[in-house]
């Protein structure tokens, strides 16, 4: 299906899922586990409220074929254990026929092993490699990965003859998965990474490892793979131990939020990060943009409060099961599995998707912009 599905509010897709004609399906159910609350709430939150927010039109328009949406949401509160707990009761309990959700890539690698042995169709919301490479049959997810988020870096330091950089990570999943990636990914850029630092989830303070960093000779650049309050704080810190190369961060902090947090320090950081957030300096030629500026208005009249990337990963991620529930004309998980394999030039707000056998990402590097932060506001690096 193409975004054309979409257009108008995805007022066109909606009519198409209505179809009282036919048979009346049992209670569609959807299941969903995101972080709302803990360090990483302020990812999981426009998740929750954006599949909330669809879901409530879709039904709105009659549900599919007749039959309503129920959508069940649990909160992790930012731990992976939890989330496999929950995963289980979706399952076992709530009898869900596929899964949307998975803030964090720990919270995602706890829960895909649940959905694979039931046979449940799971399409995650996080970044880490690992949740498709390898390809798991009952898996799929479109945000963008770690080692594409290394390979957008180190192409842009390349291009600012950047060689030589340190990194200072944090323990999450996602964190510990793009550290790895970006060290198997340096040498192909002609990048060292020299020297390494590591701050634990409840650090509230990483200047000593920072000033470890600023201690080194010929450092030219420093990355920062993490996600939730960890950029924030490595960004305020960064300014205070008074560091003055570039800085690098993860597409794990394209939120406001993490603006929020960071204050003033967060101008010049550097990092790969969607469209969405940088939808308006888009070319109206741009394939992408109309769906782009259609979620954020819809995002922005419905939560009252700016778009964020993350929640742009649930609008993709339920649009692609839903489109698949329609080709599939079934509640039958193997045959919604499949027609989410079969996806083809899906535009969603991380680019266009098509899934394979082999792929359960479905992008390419492209779906990746490098941004920048001047003045508070997220901008297209010059």
């Amino acid at each position: 299906m193409r975004s054309t599905m979409r257009d108008g509010l995805v007022t066109g897709l909606l009519a198409g899922l209505v179809a009282c004609a036919a048979p009346a399906w049992a209670e569609i159910r959807i299941g969903s586990v995101l972080s709302v609350t803990g360090p990483a709430g302020f990812l999981g939150t426009p998740e929750k409220k954006t599949l909330e927010m669809y879901v409530e039109q879709i039904n709105a328009k009659g549900g599919i074929k007749g039959e309503k949406i129920k959508l069940v949401v649990y909160d992790d509160g930012s731990k992976a254990d939890q989330a496999r707990t929950f995963a289980t009761r979706l399952v076992e309990d709530d009898k869900v026929i596929a899964v949307v959700g998975g803030t964090s890539t720990g919270a995602s690698l706890a829960m895909l092993p649940v959905f694979e042995e039931a046979k449940t169709p799971f399409v995650s919301l996080s970044g880490g490699v690992q949740i498709v490479d390898p390809v798991r049959k009952y898996t799929f997810k479109p945000p963008q990965t770690d080692i594409m988020a290394c390979q957008k870096i180190f192409e842009d330091m390349k291009k600012r003859n950047i060689t030589r950089v340190a990194m200072i990570y944090g323990t999450d999943g996602f964190a510990m998965s793009m550290r790895a990636s970006c060290q198997k990914a340096q040498g192909d850029y002609g990048i060292k990474i020299e020297h390494e630092e590591s701050y634990g989830p409840s650090d509230a303070d990483v200047t000593p490892q920072l000033a470890n960093i600023k201690k080194l000779a010929g450092i030219q650049a420093v990355l920062s793979p993490g996600i939730g309050q960890g950029p924030a704080i490595v960004t305020r810190n960064y300014r205070q131990v008074g560091l003055t190369q570039p800085l690098y961060l993860s597409h794990g902090a394209a939120t406001n939020g993490f603006i929020e947090l960071a204050g003033p320090a967060a101008n010049g950081v550097r990092m790969p990060g969607p469209a969405l957030l940088v939808a308006n300096e888009l070319p109206n030629s741009d394939p992408q943009k109309k769906v782009l500026i259609d979620y954020t208005r819809a995002y922005e009249a419905h939560a009252k409060e700016p778009v964020s990337a993350f929640g742009g990963y649930a609008y993709d991620g339920l649009f692609l099961l839903v489109e698949a529930m329609q080709r599939a004309g079934t509640t039958n998980r193997d045959r919604i599995r499949d027609e989410i394999e079969k996806t083809r030039n899906f535009m969603g707000t991380v680019g266009s998707i098509t899934m394979s056998p082999t792929d359960h990402l479905g992008i390419t590097l492209a779906a990746f912009r490098m941004i920048e932060i001047r003045d508070g506001k997220w901008k297209l690096s010059e």
